[in-house]
């Protein structure tokens, strides 16, 4: 047994602790077992089942079982374009190692490549999903890793592809370190609750690179959403923490770095906005704090509707924007003070490193442009300059109360 196995062996029996009843079943061309339903049907809880490399052609294996499911070299288990693969409904159960391809597809049912079925403290860890209908699929699961796995789909519009990673009433989930794109959203999630998503690269998908509604005390640490087709959308969801995650290229009519809809309570800080058409879009959010945030050559920095109040943005920097600030009414309910805006032009006269004269974000042009898409054709042009210069000296469409009072002359050091 090369140091490699043997490394699984002990893993296996640190991660179940039982004494003397922890069996290893083999499955490969040359071992006690040819399939994996054969070794599945004669495994008892807390045994490992290690599988060699190799083509099985199986279906719907359904894990009854508190087990250890070992993956040696990313054997491939084919779904041969109907099938789900891996159903788990056992608790402590650990998949580790395999490569899922060619799942099925349905209108009616939701077939996966890995498929949790209310289970809790399972770990699905190291794969490769390739081609799949849904990659791994939560439902009624808590306190389960999904943690450094592949996921790949070839989707070319919504109804052809599923989720990459998809999780329904969940609670508890901590989704580390994936790698996600060509599924319709990358991630999703409806009513799940208190998880933690870390690391995560979801890029290329056809629709949105996350996508969640109603799904509350949730962070988002460190990810990265790049070159989706709609960007990312945050729904009906309060006390969520987003922190240092990257939201770049994400171009197109209706796309965002990311769309806030109807979200209160939460702090989004330390993010990086680069070359999105809309960065940032919000309706109808109320008691967020955006601090610390980047927003660098996106077309609008900020969306901010007239529907949102208590809002406050502090010690952000705008940078390169084309527009810094959007909004489609005068009634402003929200603070900006203490960011760096690379257009002012005011002075600092005691230098304190604070502009002596506040700074008005919303230019009349982008008022216009709210109110009136076709003006964008104006843009760079003589016109559009004198209807900003003449609107900071008589102003009256922009609203007076959207000003950032203590701008700084320099960008923070985010």
């Amino acid at each position: 047994m090369n140091r490699k196995i043997y490394l699984y062996f002990l893993t296996a029996t640190l991660l179940f602790n039982i004494s003397g009843n922890c069996r290893v079943l083999e499955v490969g061309k040359d071992k006690a077992f040819h399939s994996i339903s054969q070794a599945l049907d004669l495994a008892g809880n807390g045994d490992s089942i290690f599988v060699y490399p190799g083509l099985y052609k199986e279906r719907e294996l359904i894990i009854r079982k508190t087990i250890y499911l070992k993956g040696i070299n990313y054997p491939v288990i084919d779904g041969e374009n109907k099938y789900g693969v891996f159903i788990i409904q056992a608790n402590n159960v650990v998949l580790d190692g395999f490569k899922v391809q060619h799942s099925g597809r349905s209108e009616i049912t939701d077939i996966a490549g890995i498929m949790l079925e209310s289970c809790h403290g399972v770990s699905i860890t190291n794969n490769i999903l390739d081609d799949t209908n849904f990659g791994i699929y939560s439902q009624h699961a808590s306190n389960c890793f999904i943690k450094n796995n592949r996921i790949t789909a070839y989707g070319k519009n919504e109804v052809q592809s599923g989720n990459g990673i998809h999780a329904w009433r969940s609670d508890s989930l901590y989704i580390i370190g994936n790698t996600i794109t060509g599924h319709r959203d990358g991630l999703y999630f409806e009513f799940v609750t208190n998880s933690l998503i870390w690391r995560n690269i979801s890029h290329k998908n056809v629709r949105y690179g996350i996508h969640f509604m109603f799904s509350h005390h949730d962070t988002y640490i460190s990810n990265v959403f790049e070159q989706n087709e709609s960007g990312v959308a945050v729904m009906y969801t309060n006390h969520i923490k987003m922190f240092n995650n990257f939201f770049l290229d994400n171009w197109g009519a209706a796309a965002y770095g990311i769309l806030l809809k109807d979200i209160t309570d939460s702090d989004i800080s330390g993010n990086h906005f680069t070359k999105n058409t809309t960065a940032l879009h919000m309706e109808g959010c109320s008691r967020i704090n955006l601090y610390k945030n980047i927003f660098i050559n996106n077309g609008w920095a900020v969306k901010i509707q007239a529907s949102c109040d208590n809002i406050d943005f502090t010690k952000n920097n705008f940078i390169g924007n084309t527009f810094d600030i959007g909004t489609n009414g005068s009634l402003v309910l929200n603070t900006f003070n203490g960011n760096y805006w690379d257009k002012y032009e005011g002075y600092d006269i005691n230098k304190d490193g604070v502009g002596d004269v506040p700074y008005h974000p919303v230019s009349m042009y982008s008022m216009i442009i709210e109110s009136n898409a076709a003006a964008l054709m104006l843009f760079r042009s003589l016109i559009v300059t004198l209807l900003d210069k003449s609107e900071k000296v008589l102003p009256g469409i922009t609203p007076e109360n959207l000003k950032d009072n203590t701008p700084q002359m320099k960008p923070w050091p985010l």
